[in-house]
């Protein structure tokens, strides 16, 4: 990779990255985070319930000391949480660009706002739609299997994806083919983890409100993001 295609593939990144992250603030604000604050009251009303419980308060409320100290540094609520959101937003979006610039760029294909619609859906699909089917987004309160186990379940199932649709789409013969709907299918044999039983301190109506609000933000994300991907990647070239 010479100098002319670094450049082109940084400026890319950056512009795309920087327009999506914002746009997905934006879209968050207003659908996602009033469902998050939501369930943070749900959070906080059972944890101060758990601490107050009769049985052996002087162990509770040390428990309940522990998990606070736990919990570590958090933005406060207000301008101090959205320049927080804003910058993780960037920051992710940067990432994910640099991942679909560089399919693009190794896909030999011409690269415009539309292909790079397809490279956005690629991009649903793989990092957003195959991972919730088996590890649904989570509003705050939900008790989970271990984080290291749902990672690596995460990490696998985008990776399998990938490949997946990788051989579905770019492979020469039947054969390639069919390993990628095998790859496809695999993470979701073996399972996600999960708790034998699962609890929530938010609603159930709450919860799936969440999911479908994180779906169409991811969505509005990932078209835009490959979109402007795609746009600049052919304008800077």
């Amino acid at each position: 990779m010479n100098m002319a295609v670094l450049k082109r593939l940084m400026s890319t990144v950056l512009l795309a990255g920087v327009i999506a992250g914002l746009l997905l603030t934006a879209v968050q604000r207003v659908q996602v985070t009033s469902i998050i604050l939501q369930a943070e009251v749900y959070e906080e009303a059972a944890a101060k319930a758990e601490a107050l419980q009769p049985h052996d308060q002087t162990m509770a409320a040390h428990d309940h000391h522990d998990h606070e100290h736990d919990e570590g540094w958090e933005p406060a609520n207000g301008a101090e949480r959205i320049s927080w959101t804003v910058i993780a937003n960037i920051v992710m979006a940067v990432g994910f660009g640099l991942f679909l610039a560089a399919a693009m760029l190794l896909s030999g294909r011409n690269a415009s706002w539309r292909t790079g619609l397809l490279w956005g859906v690629a991009g649903y699909i793989v990092f957003f739609v195959a991972p919730s089917l088996g590890l649904h987004p989570e509003v705050p309160g939900t008790q989970a299997a271990p984080l290291h186990d749902r990672q690596l379940w995460w990490v696998m199932t985008a990776a399998a994806t990938a490949g997946g649709l990788a051989c579905i789409v770019f492979g020469k013969n039947l054969l390639i083919k069919i390993v990628g709907v095998v790859m496809l299918i695999v993470p979701h044999l073996i399972g996600a983890p999960h708790l034998a039983v699962e609890h929530s301190a938010a609603p159930e109506e709450l919860a799936q409100a969440f999911i479908v609000a994180t779906a169409i933000a991811n969505a509005i994300f990932w078209l835009v993001l490959g979109g402007l991907t795609g746009f600049f990647y052919r304008k800077f070239g």
